[in-house]
């Protein structure tokens, strides 16, 4: 009877530990994922210079290299349903919206030179539904 109830408890104990630990696995889990998405969210809704907008870029294509992100035959990342992240940027001057990408792929320098002082605004940010993590941040150009 002493060994049964001795199993029981340990069995008990193994299930509370294991409990714990998922809980504090998934709470840093969160944790990390939401101190990864400050760093975008924080320009929702705010006005920034094009050399700002170059360094987003630029940490950006670092991330989704650092994670192993998949591209295409146009050179574009392939969204992944986890930790992809794209950059749309909407140009009045032409109109158009253009992938960072395009940006970067054409020589990120250029874009410096003509858009260094031109103000932009986050506008909008998507996530991934099975992480939580920043999937897709859309920056619209708000001057010539």
């Amino acid at each position: 009877m002493k060994k049964t109830l001795l199993l029981i408890c340990i069995a008990l104990l193994i299930i509370l530990f294991s409990t714990f630990r998922l809980l504090i696995t998934k709470n840093t889990t969160n944790k990390l994922i939401k101190e990864e998405n400050s760093e975008y969210e924080y320009y929702l809704d705010k006005t920034i210079y094009g050399t700002e907008l170059t360094t987003i870029i630029n940490k950006t294509i670092n991330k989704n290299e650092n994670n192993g992100i998949q591209k295409d035959e146009k050179n574009y990342y392939i969204e992944n349903d986890e930790n992809s992240i794209k950059i749309e940027i909407k140009m009045i001057t032409t109109d158009k919206t253009y992938p960072m990408e395009e940006i970067y792929n054409n020589d990120i320098t250029k874009f410096v030179q003509n858009f260094n002082l031109i103000k932009f605004k986050c506008t909008s940010i998507e996530y991934h539904e099975k992480t939580g993590k920043i999937k897709k941040i859309v920056f619209e150009q708000m001057e010539y």
